[in-house]
């Protein structure tokens, strides 16, 4: 029942971009969305229907930066909903949530008389990554935030709730799964595994997942564009292994070998996702250069210098200074 690798698999992996967004960022497929939405609501809310809304935010003032969601939506009532998957350690995710989770607060207010009045926000954030931070590490793998006051525990605003999974917790079978959360936490984990759809996943919502996460419905040009994210999934592996070689053969401390790995896991997969938001084969070089910048910059906040850096890279002095020159886009 099991595939050896999402290289050679039935399903599309949920947890690479052009996955996620297949399943959960088409109008086609909402009922997905609203499915694990809902089981992440379970006991206080039921949301019956989203309208997909633009994911692209600019800033409130010039020059400002401007942030690209996996999916952003509204709710029947007005409440906006973040979705976003992170699939590579990124020690600064929660503050990215949070800095997210600001453009639909300020994109609420209207011009003229207003009272401030604003609607729900929900923020969910699916990494494939462990909380350093989290001090009951092995307890559960997801988590309900809200903001509460200190001194009594209440909650003290109800409208702003940070939904987070953290999917390498979770350590169910299929046998063992028992909500629905489980069952779309199971789904994220281990969907481009699978042979066949388990007999467990017995929701209709789940026949209609894996008919639109199976292969061989794809488009010729869906399957181009997936098999363009894993080549590039491939090439940030790749190029992760060769520099962790390296840089353990230049016995870099513990401190720069980990800013190696966090450099190379997030810039990477920052350039590939943007390069696959162009979907053109520029788009795609493109998106590699900007990782490539996004990697040498974080290594360089971690102590390395560009010595250092062109040598775990196998590039020369010239070519980083080049591609740290480049405009980012």
């Amino acid at each position: 029942m099991i595939r050896r690798n999402h290289f050679d698999a039935r399903y599309v992996c949920p947890r690479f971009d052009f996955g996620f967004k297949r399943l959960f960022a088409t109008e086609a497929n909402k009922a997905l969305l609203i499915s694990f939405l809902n089981a992440l609501l379970e006991g206080y809310e039921v949301i019956r229907d989203v309208t997909y809304t633009r994911n692209e935010h600019l800033g409130m003032v010039r020059d400002s930066r401007y942030g690209v969601l996996d999916v952003q939506c509204d709710n029947e009532r007005g409440e906006k909903i973040i979705v976003e998957m992170q699939n590579s350690m990124q020690p600064f995710f929660k503050d990215r949530s949070i800095y997210y989770t600001t453009f639909p607060i300020q994109e609420q207010a209207v011009k003229g008389k207003w009272t401030f009045e604003l609607k729900g926000i929900y923020t969910v954030g699916i990494v494939n990554f462990e909380f350093t931070d989290d001090e009951n590490s092995d307890s559960y793998y997801s988590h309900e935030v809200k903001l509460l006051d200190t001194h009594n525990h209440k909650v003290f605003y109800d409208k702003l709730t940070f939904f987070y999974i953290e999917l390498p917790k979770f350590k169910k079978s299929v046998g063992e799964l028992e909500t629905m959360l489980d069952k779309w936490t199971y789904v994220m984990c281990n969907l481009e595994q699978l042979e066949e759809r388990p007999a467990e996943l017995c929701e209709p919502v789940f026949e209609q997942l894996f008919e639109q996460a199976e292969i061989a419905n794809l488009s010729r040009q869906e399957y181009l564009n997936y098999e363009d994210n894993l080549k590039h999934e491939r090439d940030s592996q790749n190029i992760f292994d060769f520099s962790m070689k390296k840089a353990q053969e230049k016995g870099l401390s513990q401190g720069l070998a980990q800013g190696l790995q966090q450099g190379l896991q997030q810039g990477m997969e920052q350039g590939m996702k943007q390069g696959m938001e162009k979907g053109m084969e520029k788009g795609m070089e493109k998106g590699v250069l900007t990782g490539k910048r996004e990697v040498i910059l974080r290594l360089m906040t971690h102590g390395m210098s560009q010595e250092q850096i062109a040598e775990c890279m196998d590039l020369e002095i010239s070519q980083i200074q080049q591609i740290i020159k480049e405009p980012e886009t």
